[in-house]
């Protein structure tokens, strides 16, 4: 028995670290991946594990909602009895993948349980959505250390969200698309990232004042204008932007990318018929992709499985 709607996975297309910093970031729900709260049988092992997952998520949250009861306010009592009536997270989004399976998580606790919920028929101001997203971040951290809050925030609206800055965010209108020959898309690196590990690697590298100054110079503005470039669909400009994002990726987060999909990876900025970067934390999982021609890069990378994400 279902115990509340289904919450997509999201995409971020671009901001992932540079958010951290203060870039600009553009997140997308995903809708070919899903999850959502349901009753079960605890004797089936599938369930119970998921129940039992929740449980640990439970206490973590009840300690929380303790110190913070302006951000949190979840109905634990109700949670409580769900669980031991055999409540378990389904879903078929793929863990440790960069597309946002902990936020679904995130979103669908909160939708089911909180009280004096922020709904998605509201008119959201700015200030709405920073408290939700505050509120997701608290909640999150226990699949990651720290969380910008941003994924389950995706889920949870289901709509695109365009970030300007840590205290700026907005619901954000993207092109529509079209059956263009173009195409961001999906590379399955069939190996899991975590992103703990990924983002405390990047925390130590952020001690370099040499990386601190690429981040900015580099990193930060070619992702601010593929942002921009996106979002005002002018594609020549973007695709100049991107190639610089994904050399500076390249050459300053080596560990991020799979070491098996370096070659790939170069080969793309070489020949200049697509460019990819990273998708989520990286590490693993999913690798994003841009292509002008997806039919071309679709031969290229024949080896490789490929998802359309969005086309134009």
């Amino acid at each position: 028995m279902r115990k509340g709607p289904l919450f997509y996975a999201k995409i971020l297309l671009f901001g992932e670290y540079g958010i951290i910093k203060d870039s600009k970031g553009l997140a997308i729900p995903y809708n070919h991946y899903q999850g959502g709260l349901f009753l079960g049988d605890l004797n089936q092992d599938k369930i119970k594990d998921s129940n039992q997952k929740l449980w640990l998520f439970f206490d973590y949250l009840k300690q929380k909602q303790t110190h913070y009861p302006d951000l949190l306010n979840l109905d634990l009592n109700q949670f409580e009895q769900d669980l031991n009536n055999g409540l378990y997270f389904n879903s078929n989004i793929p863990e440790g993948y960069g597309v946002g399976s902990s936020g679904a998580v995130v979103a669908a606790i909160y939708e089911r349980y909180a009280q004096n919920k922020i709904t998605v028929l509201e008119n959201l101001t700015r200030e709405k959505l920073l408290k939700l997203k505050e509120t997701f971040a608290l909640m999150e951290s226990y699949f990651h250390g720290k969380s910008s809050g941003l994924d389950p925030l995706n889920s949870y609206l289901s709509i695109p969200i365009l970030i300007q800055s840590k205290e700026n965010i907005e619901p954000a209108g993207i092109p529509s698309q079209k059956e263009g020959r173009g195409a961001v898309f999906l590379i399955d690196s069939e190996q899991i990232g975590e992103t703990g590990d990924m983002v405390s690697i990047f925390m130590e590298k952020m001690k370099q004042e040499g990386f601190r100054k690429t981040l900015k110079n580099e990193f930060i503005k070619y992702t601010d204008a593929c942002v921009h470039d996106f979002l005002q669909g002018n594609i020549t400009s973007l695709f100049g932007n991107l190639k610089q994002l994904s050399t500076t990726v390249y050459h300053n987060f080596k560990p991020m990318i799979p070491t098996h999909m370096m070659d790939v990876w170069k080969k793309g900025i070489d020949n200049d018929d697509y460019y990819l970067k990273l998708c989520g934390s990286g590490g693993g999982g999913y690798i994003l992709g841009f292509t002008e021609d997806f039919e071309k890069t679709k031969q290229q990378l024949k080896d490789y499985k490929l998802q359309v994400v969005y086309r134009f």
